[in-house]
């Protein structure tokens, strides 16, 4: 959720002289308060800052915010210090604002100030703190024992970014939980612009420990462990113990609008379902700066989306997020998924596994990514303010968006590879109204730059000319790729363009395996995904309720 809300473009002397602005809404703090009640310690939180320098304005922020939190809860105790103070030295604090949490204990830092999507990251902070306790499970709690050697880890956030909290949460429970080797620093990058030039940190959230990158997106705490150990990034992790069995008459693999809409029907028609999911919940949806064409929603957010969903879904379901499938493996009665957490058993799977980014294939876009090369606007456009960026694409996606990046104030330029545009009218119109400028039947052929992108390498197919163009970003969105890795391992059949094969009902060739959502093709919109997966969880209950193939054995018998 965006729990701290804050207008960036707020009138600055107004906020801070005092007008009638708070950052939490009234059921937010009543819900904070409830929270809170349940901490027995004291959580003291001190706020650096240089007055009357360039940062009053940031300061005064930080200020304000941390006293409506303190007014939520008589167990925050605030207090305010110079960056010249004797304690900023001590405490390692050369940044204002900096606030500093309980360091008498612990060492963290969150350089800047936690608004919008960061809100989370703070309310996380203060209650583990205030509980002294880190809320890792056992199993990550062994890696972090094996810790040997010090580690300072630094999380580059920004506060429009969904999936930032997940890290940045990920490390303060690591100095909890061994605040003998490991400091944090959570920086907010619309802050510390220079820090994140210093570290070429133009994607977020990106994460460092002693000044290597061992994260580039949000990890499951597992994987954030194992790659905080080993000092690189890690992207598969097995537990040593054996994991927990979870029994159910239908796992769904995906948590975007498909499977959670597939997990609402499943369960109403009186079948036990669960969600997993690896990534973060509602898939592409998530970072979807503006849906505006679902029924009944004239106007919203693509996270604010996924939050109804999830709310709703979970109502009925219990959804395991940040769980990687491992395996699948079907039997004469139950099928058996092993996930990094633990094992389920269930007489149905849904495969609700959506599809990811597509990437150019350009030399040095693998290598600069998250370096200038992002899939995501949302996350990281905040970090191309007021800089050139190519937005490479041509269908509702791109040109929404470049609107997005041009809305914020960065430099846009659309880069398609044909002579028109194939997103819908209204979106091609306000396009042009904004004055963005196109280059038309261009190819990206090569990113070039030494530690960030510097300059794209651009091919006109007509004119068969090739020439450079100056950036400091490139913005890909040229469609998806589905996700069939654990299709193919099971046997399942694929189209000729790589999607799901089906019968029509959602039925794969394996039995008792099905699919629904982007993963089978077809028109890629939230509402086909939905209605994909309401009518895959209505075939499900009458096979297993009427099973078809013993239906089938009978008649050729």
């Amino acid at each position: 959720m965006g729990l701290i809300h804050h207008d960036h473009n707020h009138d600055q002397h107004n906020h801070v002289h005092g007008d009638d602005t708070r950052f939490l809404p009234d059921d937010v703090r009543e819900e904070l308060k409830k929270i809170f009640t349940a901490i027995p310690h004291d959580v003291p939180v001190y706020l650096f800052g240089e007055k009357g320098g360039q940062t009053e304005y940031h300061l005064q922020l930080a200020r304000e915010l941390i006293t409506e939190f303190a007014e939520v809860s008589d167990k925050i105790k605030f207090t305010e210090y110079d960056l010249k103070h004797k304690n900023a030295k001590k405490w390692g604090v050369r940044r204002s604002p900096t606030l500093v949490f309980a360091p008498e204990l612990y060492r963290i830092h969150y350089l800047g100030v936690p608004l919008g999507e960061e809100g989370r990251t703070l309310v996380e902070t203060l209650l583990m703190i205030g509980l002294r306790n880190s809320r890792f499970n056992e199993t990550v709690k062994k890696v972090m024992q094996r810790i040997e050697s010090p580690r300072n880890i630094r999380v580059f956030v920004t506060p429009s970014c969904p999936y930032c909290p997940q890290q940045a949460v990920n490390a303060v429970r690591a100095a909890i939980e061994r605040p003998d080797l490991i400091s944090v620093e959570i920086v907010d990058t619309s802050f510390n612009e220079d820090l994140a030039e210093l570290y070429h940190a133009q994607s977020v959230p990106q994460t460092f420990a002693n000044d290597i990158l061992i994260g580039q997106g949000a990890q499951p705490a597992e994987l954030f462990a194992a790659s905080l150990e080993a000092m690189e990034e890690q992207r598969i992790f097995i537990p040593e113990s054996d994991a927990e069995l979870v029994d159910a008459d239908v796992v769904i693999i995906g948590g975007g609008p498909a499977g959670l809409t597939a997990a609402i029907y499943t369960a109403r028609s009186g079948l036990i379902a669960v969600v997993v999911e690896q990534g973060a919940l509602g898939g592409q949806v998530a970072t979807t700066p503006v849906v505006e064409n679902y029924p009944g929603l004239a106007h919203i957010g693509g996270k604010n989306l996924v939050e109804i969903m999830v709310d709703h879904a979970l109502q009925y379901v219990n959804i395991f997020p940040q769980e990687k499938v491992i395996e699948i493996k079907p039997g004469p009665e139950r099928i058996e998924i092993t996930t990094s957490l633990r094992r389920f058993t269930a007489r149905a799977v849904l495969l609700a596994t959506g599809a990811s980014y597509r990437r150019l294939g350009a030399p040095g876009e693998k290598r600069l990514a998250g370096r200038g090369v992002s899939y995501c606007s949302t996350c990281d456009g905040p970090l191309f303010v007021g800089k050139r960026v190519a937005i490479v694409g041509g269908g509702d996606s791109a040109v929404t968006e470049a609107l997005h990046l041009h809305h914020l104030g960065v430099n846009v330029t659309l880069i398609h590879r044909r002579d028109t545009l194939r997103a819908q009218d209204r979106l091609t119109k306000d396009l042009f109204d904004k004055g963005i400028p196109v280059l038309w039947n261009t190819e990206i052929k090569a990113i070039r730059g030494k530690e960030k992108v510097g300059e794209l390498v651009l091919y006109n197919n007509q004119t068969k000319e090739t020439s450079t163009m100056a950036a400091d970003g490139v913005f890909v969105s040229i469609g998806y790729d589905p996700e069939v890795e654990l299709a193919k391992a099971l046997g399942v059949d694929l189209t000729p363009g790589g999607y799901i094969k089906h019968d029509g009902r959602h039925r794969t060739n394996v039995r008792g395996v099905y699919c629904a959502g982007d993963v089978e093709g077809g028109y890629k919109q939230i509402v086909t995904a939905a209605g994909a997966g309401a009518a895959a969880a209505m075939n499900i209950f009458e096979d297993l309720t009427h099973p078809y193939w013993k239906e089938n054995q009978e008649a050729a018998g």
